[in-house]
């Protein structure tokens, strides 16, 4: 009832682990796949190793948390080598980020053979010249995915952030390159500031905000997205209950990411999120394909 096929690549349900924290080794990402997600999502993995932002690094705010990780990595040729000793129990998205195409195709390169699909970190808001400047600039998208798609014969996703007037116009720019599909969305920038201190509380100042006070962003930009694009939408954004799972497959999401409700729920999540879907399927008599984009009748 809730199988699901993006780009050819078949799972057991439209619930994927979103990059971070655990997605930083292949034991952690089997782990959330055996609490049922159906695709899992490896943290950001870039040319070399990465050791990111001061601590403190994560800050939970009003509905949601404040990140600032500075995309901390072993380098995709470490991970890689590691992925290879694991027979991992779900679909695999190895999240890529670089500075340049030429870098872009390297890692694109070394990962392949131990993943099912890329999914192109264009968006990370907190890492200063790697992610916001690229995935803000239309050309650049284009360049990026068209330069990681001639590379590998594995599907590629697009990771858009919201930080720009018109998603759309990302989104397009990663269709026209090629792109199997896009990631809508990533974090908002925040910041959160110790009265008492008067000091902001992140090591980097500023940082990603996630969760709840995200999702109605997330909603909107997938169903813009959907208007706009012929290929498969990951809805991602704030996703903590079976109604905002329902809401942004109506809205037109394909499949969904989960990362910030493990911090308050734990890996459970995935289960409750799967009974919940299958219920609500059951009880309106329909398939899942015929709740995706359904908002878009009225």
């Amino acid at each position: 009832m809730l199988e699901v096929e993006l780009a050819g690549l078949k799972m057991a349900n439209p619930l994927i682990l979103a990059s971070g924290i655990m997605g930083t080794t292949p034991g952690g990402l089997n782990r959330v796949a055996r609490e049922g997600a159906g695709g899992v999502t490896t943290k950001s993995l870039g040319p070399e190793p990465r050791e990111g932002h001061p601590a403190p690094n994560v800050v939970k705010v009003t509905a949601g948390y404040l990140n600032a990780m500075g995309l901390p990595n072993p380098g995709v040729e470490e991970f890689a080598s590691e992925l290879k000793e694991v027979e991992l129990e779900a679909a695999v998205f190895g999240s890529i980020f670089a500075h340049n195409d030429d870098e872009f195709r390297r890692v694109a390169r070394v990962l392949e053979p131990t993943v099912d699909a890329l999914e192109l970190n264009l968006s990370c808001p907190h890492a200063e010249s790697l992610g916001a400047a690229i995935g803000a600039r239309p050309p650049l998208v284009e360049e990026i995915v068209s330069a990681v798609v001639r590379e590998v014969n594995i599907p590629v996703f697009a990771k858009l952030t919201p930080n720009v007037s018109d998603i759309t116009e990302i989104g397009r720019a990663a269709e026209l390159a090629g792109a199997d599909g896009v990631v809508a969305i990533n974090t908002l920038p925040g910041m959160s500031i110790d009265v008492g201190t008067r000091r902001p509380i992140l090591g980097n100042k500023s940082g990603g905000l996630s969760g709840p006070a995200i999702h109605p962003v997330a909603v909107k930009s997938v169903y813009d997205l959907y208007e706009a694009l012929s290929i498969p939408i990951i809805g991602a954004g704030g996703i903590e209950s079976g109604e905002d799972l329902v809401e942004t497959l109506l809205a037109g999401a394909n499949a969904c990411q989960v990362g910030t409700a493990i911090a308050d729920t734990g890996m459970s999540v995935f289960r409750e999120l799967n009974s919940w879907l299958a219920d609500y399927l059951d009880s309106h008599q329909m398939g899942l394909s015929e709740l995706i984009g359904a908002a878009h009748d009225y």
